[in-house]
């Protein structure tokens, strides 16, 4: 499956928003959102052109498929299974890319990234009721435990991580136990939980087409 390799920063720049894709140097002064606040490239300090409904939609949906770390295929999967189900497809969207495991585990405050939970749960790091999940996109639910193996606990990033989470802070539908390395799914998450500017309606009527 293709993968981005380039800067991520250049991400960020490209669509406006602080998209908290490295960790820790996001709340730095050396994010390079904060220091070049325009979008990469030669013409990026150029006067902005108008934008069509169509350029709109896009970098909607680009965003959040980027903030998220997902390949256009693995979004538009997701999309296909929101507007199966009951209720608000933009709403639905948005909670299932919120139960991606790889996302909980960023919530959740053990890692600082989502792409440096991606690579943990990959490496077999973390248990889902005391069972192996190794699957990113693997869907938590409710009343799920999520804890850090025991033979990882001593790995310092796990610490770091949890040390700094007071910055981002721990949304309402999980329960942190800090000491035990251990979180707790108390419900799914609500659109008034989902902080970041999203316009997930935007997204619907691209694909709408």
């Amino acid at each position: 499956m293709a993968r981005y390799t380039g800067s991520v920063c250049r991400l960020c720049r490209r669509e406006n928003l602080k998209l908290f894709l490295k960790g820790d140097r996001c709340y730095s002064d050396k994010c390079s959102f904060d220091r070049r606040g325009y979008p990469p490239g030669q013409h990026g300090q150029r006067r902005g052109r108008k934008i069509s409904d169509y350029g709109i939609q896009l970098r909607e949906k680009q965003k959040v498929k980027r903030m998220y770390g997902l390949s256009e295929k693995q979004f538009h999967l997701f999309f296909e299974r929101a507007d199966k189900q009951r209720g608000i497809t933009g709403t639905n969207l948005l909670v299932m890319l919120e139960r991606r495991f790889d996302n909980v585990v960023y919530r959740l405050g053990f890692v600082n990234s989502r792409t440096q939970g991606r690579h943990f749960v990959r490496h077999n790091h973390f248990v889902v009721n005391e069972k192996k999940v190794n699957i990113p996109s693997y869907l938590i639910n409710i009343d799920d435990v999520v804890e850090v193996r025991e033979k990882s606990k001593k790995i310092q990033a796990f610490s770091d991580s949890l040390d700094a989470v007071v910055r981002r802070g721990i949304p309402q539908w999980l329960d942190l136990e800090k000491e035990n390395m251990k979180g707790i799914i108390k419900g799914f998450p609500v659109r008034e939980d989902l902080t970041m500017p999203i316009q997930e309606q935007l997204i619907v009527e691209l694909y709408s087409k």
